[in-house]
């Protein structure tokens, strides 16, 4: 058996699926049982940096259409500090804590790839 998260319309789902061998029958299909959504995964949240900064990163590849903090705004957990596009979707990457923006490191229009540093908060 295999576990895949797949996400369909916005909602996660746990999917087990059970590899046959080459030749062999798949068995016959019992009732649906109805798919569970799996737990959201944190956005972003990393530990904290040299400077005791808690670090901002893009949890997917995209570009930034805006950015809605800036340095110096003190921020609450959940605060959006940028909006990020990915596969036409908009992404808000939110504050994983409560402090003070110590950096922003990306500007509109800036591709980012996932893990890149968006911000820096001192908490």
């Amino acid at each position: 058996m295999k576990r895949y998260n797949i996400t369909v319309n916005g909602t996660a789902y746990d999917v087990s699926v059970e590899e046959l061998e080459a030749g062999a029958e798949a068995p016959a299909a019992a009732a649906p049982a109805a798919p569970k959504p799996a737990a959201k995964a944190v956005a972003v949240k990393a530990p904290a940096g040299a400077q005791g900064g808690v670090k901002v990163e893009a949890p997917m590849p995209g570009t930034v259409v805006d950015v809605k903090a800036k340095v110096g705004d003190k921020v609450k957990n959940g605060d959006d500090i940028v909006i990020v596009e990915a596969m036409k979707m908009e992404n808000a990457i939110p504050a994983p804590c409560d402090g003070t923006i110590a950096s922003i490191n990306v500007s509109k229009g800036d591709s980012v790839n996932t893990g890149t540093v968006i911000a820096t908060i001192n908490a």
